[in-house]
């Protein structure tokens, strides 16, 4: 099914640590870039969302940008929260409320963990004071599982997150812009094993902004990249997710992924097959080897030979996370989303520099969170 809808403008702050900017002034970065790409002013926008989990009120933007009146709503949805905003600008578009719209996702955490309070995600204060919140504790155990019952090694992840920083070095808005080897990636600080420091990414800083339109206003623009497919889901029953590491019922675990991927496939009338260029969610580098079969890109177990043999490298047969992902460019919770559409836009656009893939023509981003939440998008030129 045709949505109608095109992407004409991407915008991006710098991720990483930015002493003395605030998360809003970020935003007004991603959002100013978003609108110069276009070919567009703040004063042509018809309808806005965005938000962030921890830096302020997306709406209140509007004190910078200029007082025009239109409808801007705020959301926050974890780490789809980028993705949801998206949805709601396509759903405005689709609906005909209004012909040029506009997302935002932006965050500046501090250092160390996310510090979630149990009661916000209706668990026990005790989950908490038992040390369950902390979710490199559920990365671990969930990548353990499966690398158990896939036959996927630790050599496996160190390969991916040395991927990330590689791809990393090339992008110049990326935080962590210095190859590490594998070895070095393997040999880190255990954080909760199998997975060791470098393999993390980090709670960080940046905005994304994205502007969509109908189709008749992006034949005016031009440079417009088609929005095919747009899907988001949440947790089934059975799914072993954040903050409920557990296995409900009785065989396969259901996947909040595989579900929003799908969709958005559907949506698109595209197969994972025609894809060209992708990003996946890679909170670690076991969320993106589980992930790369999730959204149906391999069958499980298949990601440890495509790796070793460089099929996901930038020159590879299907380029995953061609940017650095969040390893390199950290996690800032409601910028991440629309941070992978960037990138998938820029590469389709032939505009990537150094890290550009071969001609893409379909591209593919997903998002995942707690408490199991996840977002897809599939793009064309």
């Amino acid at each position: 099914m045709s949505t109608g809808v095109s992407i004409v403008g991407a915008g991006l702050s710098r991720f990483g640590r930015q002493p003395g900017r605030t998360g809003r002034e970020l935003a007004l970065d991603a959002i100013r870039a978003a609108l110069l790409d276009a070919g567009l002013a703040w004063t042509d926008v018809q309808v806005a969302f965005g938000g962030s989990d921890g830096s302020g009120l997306a709406d209140t933007l509007v004190a910078d940008l200029g007082l025009t009146g239109i409808p801007f709503t705020n959301v926050k949805n974890g780490c789809a929260t980028g993705g949801s905003a998206l949805m709601s600008a396509v759903n405005a578009i689709r609906s005909g409320s209004a012909e040029i719209a506009l997302a935002v996702g932006f965050d500046k955490h501090p250092r160390g963990a996310f510090d979630p309070r149990p009661e916000d995600w209706g668990l026990p204060a005790a989950y908490g004071e038992a040390g369950l919140m902390v979710t490199t504790q559920f990365f671990g155990i969930k990548i353990a599982r499966y690398m158990r019952e896939h036959g996927i090694s630790e050599r496996t992840l160190a390969l991916v997150a040395e991927k990330a920083y590689r791809n990393g070095a090339l992008n110049p808005n990326a935080w962590r812009r210095e190859a590490i080897p594998a070895d070095d990636i393997a040999a880190a600080d255990m954080v909760n094993d199998p997975l060791t420091r470098f393999m993390f990414c980090s709670p960080g800083e940046g905005g994304a902004a994205i502007i969509v339109t109908s189709d008749a206003v992006a034949a005016r623009l031009g440079r417009a990249v088609r929005l095919l497919g747009a899907a988001t889901r949440t947790r089934r029953f059975g799914s072993f997710e954040v903050f409920s590491p557990s296995i409900q019922g009785t065989g396969v675990p259901s996947s909040v992924s595989a579900d929003a991927a799908a969709a958005a496939f559907a949506a698109a009338g595209v197969s994972p097959s025609d894809v060209d260029v992708v990003q996946v969610q890679d909170t670690e580098s076991g969320a993106e080897v589980m992930h790369l079969a999730e959204c149906g890109f391999c069958k499980h177990g298949e990601q440890e030979a495509m790796v070793a043999a460089g099929e996901t490298e930038i020159g590879g047969r299907l380029p995953v996370n061609t940017d650095g992902g969040c390893i390199a460019n950290g996690e800032p919770i409601g910028a991440s989303g629309l941070r992978q559409v960037h990138e998938i836009v820029t590469q389709l656009r032939g505009e990537a520099g150094e890290r550009q893939v071969s001609a893409p023509q379909i591209g593919f981003t997903h998002v995942y969170g707690a408490p199991g939440i996840s977002a897809c998008t599939v793009l064309a030129v």
